[in-house]
């Protein structure tokens, strides 16, 4: 009697235990389950190759162009016997990401390819006849940061002009906003203001995804390419990057972290004036100095403004290149705290506003050109915002201006929205 019941408390607890852990393999598959994502690259070699199958390809990307298992899209493509990959262009900080911003890129032989490497930050920004002369579908795969003065999303509109032209159909292999999809935010651009660093009435926070741009691009403003966009499949717009399982490739030089990007549509706002922004640093557009800044006053006057989601403590640091490049400066470094609350634009503008209030007799504006218009004026995409700054208008009087001025742009963006 003791003996069998030993055998069923025996297996009882075997039960039990296979019970448990399949039920925690569920949980783990469910887990799974809710970030499970496909890219546009993936998706296109997956189910969609038939866009590219037995055409000369063409590929616009940068070290952002990988799969989630890292491998290069160039690698992918070329390494494909259905796909005869032909040519490479590079944007803003070359194909391999190795360029500072701002600087020229060359034309050259990619090393492990052989392939032509043509420069779309160099002679010219919009590929050419004779740079498409080898290419029947043109792609573009690269991963954006969600901000209007990010260049990569003008490299595309300019390579969807030029495919129009030379009558080359251009694909979007999409990837996520690493911002999310739900959040609109700051001044939509003045066409008076247009430049690289913004083309396109948008506002500074847009909320879309590359694809979705291509579509606004070529139906709203005219472009009017042979465009296929390869949706990503499962993300969701209240997605942020911390929600998909991918890896974050630094986007270029100085964007080397989903931090980083989501500081960066109002703390570039720095790269206006004469304050170190952070380059030359390991955390760049989050650390904000320059030598003349008492570092515990500035940090005592933002905080006191209880901006939502972040916090500022003082910091100093000694940039390496760029702005008081060896020099000690003083500042701040931005924390958020709440992801969900935080507003990049509105805290860059009271971070700029507060120093120029500050220290009146050393901060500056980068200079005008010979049309009147500062850098500043080109990443604001206004200049009403740098006039409101030296009149002494309140944020909150000038976030009601450019608040009103995105009611129009939310109901156009809403009919391109793929997700």
């Amino acid at each position: 009697m003791k003996k069998t019941l030993t055998m069923i408390l025996t297996a009882v607890l075997l039960l039990s235990s296979l019970t448990a852990v399949l039920a925690g393999n569920n949980g783990e598959d469910k887990a799974k389950g809710k970030k499970k994502l496909a890219l546009g690259a993936e998706v296109l070699l997956n189910s969609q190759k038939d866009l590219v199958k037995g055409k000369r390809v063409g590929l616009i990307t940068n070290p952002t162009g990988t799969d989630q298992q890292l491998t290069s899209i160039v690698d992918r493509l070329y390494n494909d016997p259905d796909i005869q990959l032909t040519a490479l262009y590079g944007p803003e900080h070359g194909v391999r990401g190795s360029a500072q911003a701002g600087q020229y890129v060359e034309f050259y032989m990619d090393e492990k390819t052989g392939l032509p490497v043509y420069s779309l930050y160099g002679k010219t920004k919009k590929p050419t006849p004779e740079m498409l002369k080898n290419v029947d579908v043109l792609l573009f795969d690269i991963q954006d940061v969600g901000a209007r003065f990010y260049t990569y999303i003008y490299t595309m509109a300019y390579a969807m002009e030029a495919a129009k032209e030379n009558n080359i159909p251009f694909v979007v292999l999409d990837r996520p906003n690493p911002l999310g999809g739900t959040k609109v935010e700051g001044p939509v651009l003045d066409p008076k203001y247009i430049s690289f660093v913004g083309n396109y009435p948008i506002p500074l926070r847009h909320g879309m995804t590359a694809g979705e741009l291509a579509t606004l691009f070529n139906e709203e403003f005219g472009i009017g390419a042979d465009l296929t966009v390869v949706e990503m499949d499962g993300w969701k717009r209240k997605m942020e990057w911390k929600d998909t399982p991918l890896e974050f490739i630094p986007a270029s030089p100085n964007m080397p972290t989903p931090e980083t990007a989501l500081v960066y549509p109002g703390a570039a706002l720095i790269e206006g004036t004469n304050i170190s922004e952070g380059r030359g640093t390991t955390k760049p557009f989050e650390l904000i100095g320059a030598p003349f800044i008492d570092s515990d006053k500035l940090t005592a006057e933002l905080n006191e403004k209880n901006l939502p989601g972040v916090r500022f403590r003082p910091a100093s640091f000694i940039p390496a290149f760029s702005k008081h490049s060896g020099v000690l400066s003083h500042g701040i470094q931005i924390h958020v705290i709440d992801r969900s609350a935080f507003q990049p634009f509105e805290t860059g503008l009271y971070i700029v506003k507060t120093i120029h209030d500050l220290y009146p007799d050393h901060f500056q504006f980068r200079a005008e050109d010979s049309r009147g218009i500062s850098f500043f004026d080109l990443l604001a995409g206004n200049g009403w915002i740098r006039e409101g700054i030296e009149n002494g208008r309140s944020v909150e009087e000038m976030k009601l201006q450019w608040e009103a001025e995105l009611v129009d742009f939310k109901q156009i963006r809403e009919k391109y929205l793929l997700y």
